[in-house]
């Protein structure tokens, strides 16, 4: 059992910056605001901390854990190449609702779950998120919700649900009317939309002339 803090990061965002930082260093969780709901957050290349946010979720591994990165370049690092495609997306989508499935680096030392070799990774727009991002590297950050129950659009939801399997909860206010983020696939030989979410499929055709609706 963790001591559970709660940071309001629009009073001091630099105090909740810090703790939530500290929390994912030592392998413990955080709660964070993003653009679409709040996220769960563990250290990506920690598996002991990917298992504690499975288990806080109640989610097994067949259900991999997406990644948050803190900037574009932060897709060079995990995925095994970047097309100039991959690269337009991001940097017209990023920061942003655009989750993209793309094929692993083989080099990655980290355990998200039954992956097939693949990583979904997203830039959010949300600057408390984006600090830590900035201190901690990517993180592996799935929604802050219980599985089977409606995601969090507030820290008191999240911690209704999570409790004390989370070290640190950072409350930036309500996220809004819940809207998941767009995933769109890109390992297979058609660009697919394996989530429709905030982002409008329409809005990615121009880049994405083949793009492949949700079945």
């Amino acid at each position: 059992m963790v001591t559970l803090t709660t940071h309001d990061v629009r009073d001091d965002a630099d105090a909740g910056v810090a703790a939530a930082v500290a929390a994912l260093r030592r392998g413990d969780l955080a709660v964070v605001p993003t653009d679409t709901v709040y996220g769960l957050a563990a250290d990506a290349f920690s598996p002991p901390a990917v298992t504690r946010l499975l288990a806080a979720k109640g989610r097994g591994r067949d259900m991999p854990v997406p990644v948050l990165v803190g900037s574009w370049r932060g897709i060079d690092g995990l995925a095994e190449h970047v097309s100039g495609t991959m690269r337009a997306l991001v940097e017209s989508f990023w920061p942003g609702p655009l989750t993209l499935v793309v094929r692993a680096a083989p080099s990655l030392a980290w355990d998200l779950g039954e992956t097939r070799g693949t990583v979904a990774v997203r830039m959010p727009l949300h600057p408390v998120t984006l600090a830590v991002l900035a201190e901690t590297g990517p993180l592996a950050v799935s929604s802050a919700n219980r599985t089977g129950r409606p995601p969090a659009t507030t820290a008191a939801e999240a911690q209704e649900q999570l409790g004390s399997a989370v070290a640190v909860y950072l409350d930036g206010g309500s996220s809004g009317t819940p809207a998941p983020s767009t995933i769109v696939d890109l390992t297979g030989p058609h660009p697919r939309v394996r989530r429709a979410g905030a982002l409008p499929a329409e809005d990615l055709r121009a880049l994405l002339p083949d793009l492949e609706a949700a079945s």
